[in-house]
């Protein structure tokens, strides 16, 4: 396929998200708003919000464990939101407060290295720091993918030397 086709087969994106219902403070974050300028920066691709939405009833098992130990601040206070569009991509959890992606990897990834590559360059290009996390861990040791997370999140970045 050449370019000039992924243009013309590619919709044409909009900064993310939608603007109803992101400027209203829900009782249940505690107060906060979820109006932040790296939501509101992203691109995104409204044609991908139904395979988002059906992505997210149906979850398999590792995401929703996963889930439980993020959702509604429970870890470390941030927001996190699931299957979240992210230009031409549906990520598996985003925060927006440290710019990451976190990506649960198991059987559906073995054969398409190519396309996470991409998918990956892309998310690194917009400035978000995708961390990968294989389903087994999820399902065999939670605890210490949550220190993974913890230490992935908040350790400041390492220094490069010149």
């Amino acid at each position: 396929m050449t370019e000039r086709d992924m243009k013309a087969t590619t919709p044409r994106l909009r900064r993310t998200p939608p603007e109803e219902g992101n400027n209203i403070v829900k009782p249940d974050r505690g107060g906060k708003s979820r109006h932040t300028q790296n939501y509101l920066s992203l691109p995104f691709n409204p044609q991908l919000k139904e395979r988002a939405k059906a992505l997210r009833r149906a979850g398999n098992l590792s995401e929703v464990l996963l889930w439980n130990q993020l959702k509604r601040g429970q870890f470390e206070g941030l927001d996190f939101d699931r299957q979240k569009i992210i230009g031409n991509y549906i990520v598996d959890f985003y925060c927006a407060e440290k710019n990451a992606v976190i990506e649960v990897d198991g059987s559906s990834h073995d054969d398409k290295a190519e396309y996470d590559a991409q998918r990956d360059a892309f998310l690194t290009g917009l400035g978000l720091h995708v961390i990968h996390i294989l389903d087994k861990d999820v399902k065999q040791d939670i605890a210490a993918v949550m220190d993974l997370l913890m230490q992935q999140l908040f350790s400041p970045p390492e220094e490069v030397e010149a």
